[in-house]
């Protein structure tokens, strides 16, 4: 039994279970991501830190490789798009743009690509409809001036301290 434990076999069949056991230990534990494309990025950086008061994260691991795969723009309505989207400067490496704390374990991830929306307006683009959700909840949690103008889907506006408006709607994949 020892003889075959400590084989050549042995010890490369202990190595993918010691492997399989860290990448699952890995992959569980990191955080849910989301991805919010947005018209101007340092705008943004006031909203999500200023207004919101959303702790700045550590960009996780497994964003740092295969980013632009995982954006999945494909069946996005262009007019939610600014021309720079097929660019690398839009989309990175994953490391670009702004990382937040949404949650225990879900971040924010805050990138530009998204249009100016009507009246200039900053529009902030997502596609998942739980961090919307998040991000509407902060708002009204913390007062700010809002008005939701479509529930599905959802679309709501509010107005920074500055007094501009800023656009934050859901979109379809």
């Amino acid at each position: 039994m020892m003889d075959t434990l400590f084989s050549t076999q042995g010890i490369m069949v202990m190595l993918l279970g010691a492997y399989a056991v860290a990448m699952w230990m890995f992959l569980t534990s990191a955080p849910k991501v989301h991805t919010v494309m947005v018209s101007d990025v340092e705008g943004a950086r006031d909203f999500y830190e200023g207004m919101l008061s959303l702790p700045v994260a550590e960009i996780p691991l497994h964003y740092y490789y295969n980013y632009e795969q995982s954006l999945g723009t494909a069946g996005i309505d262009p007019m939610y798009l600014s021309s720079s989207i097929g660019s690398t400067t839009a989309r990175g490496n994953g490391n670009d743009g702004l990382w937040y704390q949404l949650k225990k374990n879900t971040q924010l991830h805050v990138i530009s690509g998204a249009s100016l929306g009507e009246k200039e307006r900053d529009r902030h683009v997502c596609f998942d409809r739980d961090c919307l959700d998040q991000i509407l909840l902060r708002v009204q949690t913390r007062g700010l001036k809002h008005k939701i103008r479509r529930e599905k889907p959802l679309n709501f506006l509010v107005k920074d301290y500055a007094g501009r408006v800023i656009e934050l709607a859901e979109v379809a994949n």
